[in-house]
């Protein structure tokens, strides 16, 4: 899993509430277990019509959102089923970053499970980062994970709270193995005292 430290990158509004995991990634793209691949099909219903053609009024179709780093979300974003494709979907299209007042518990951790970083705040201050979203591609914000922070286009400077070993997993890029690896000696070690003191297991 790549790092996770400072992500200066665009940022694209979408307030509605309630946006569900089939939203995020339809029913009909769950058959695969690769995490690639499925950036194309996010928000599939929205994006596109019943031909397959883009929705020119998704945000994500419009010229000025299309490389979309960060996310400013409606309420409750992520509930729904628990399938893990949602953050597959998202950090494959190329989101690092989902910022709402609310997510359902399962997608918030996944996030962090796939290197992404959901950061929940106030509604005043996803209003204000919403409306600094919608001046498009010029309008850039960075998001600080070391220090916590988001910075707006204008520059203004907005705190956020992260588990502390959450925030160490993104920083050292270690997911769910990667934690385990870092134990490798550790393991060997018990392993071979555990042939020498029981060579019959």
């Amino acid at each position: 899993m790549d790092k996770f430290e400072k992500l200066t990158g665009i940022a694209a509004p979408m307030p509605l509430v309630n946006i569900d995991t089939d939203m995020i990634i339809p029913k009909n793209f769950l058959k695969t277990i690769k995490r690639s691949g499925l950036g194309v099909h996010a928000f599939a219903e929205m994006r596109y019509d019943d031909e397959g053609n883009e929705n020119p009024d998704f945000v994500l179709n419009k010229p000025q959102y299309r490389d979309t780093q960060v996310l400013i979300a409606g309420d409750n974003f992520g509930c729904g089923s628990s399938r893990e494709h949602a953050p597959w979907a998202l950090a494959d299209f190329g989101i690092k970053v989902v910022i709402s007042t609310s997510f359902a518990d399962i997608f918030f951790n996944n996030c962090f499970k796939n290197g992404m970083l959901p950061i929940v705040l106030p509604q005043e201050q996803v209003d204000l980062l919403m409306k600094d979203a919608e001046k498009g591609s010029n309008a850039r914000m960075t998001v600080d994970l070391e220090n916590q922070q988001i910075t707006t286009s204008e520059g203004e400077v907005i705190k956020f709270d992260v588990d502390a070993f959450k925030k160490h997993c993104l920083l050292e890029g270690l997911d769910d193995i990667g934690l385990t690896l870092a134990k490798a000696s550790a393991i060997d070690s018990f392993e071979t005292q555990l042939s020498q003191s029981r060579p019959w297991v």
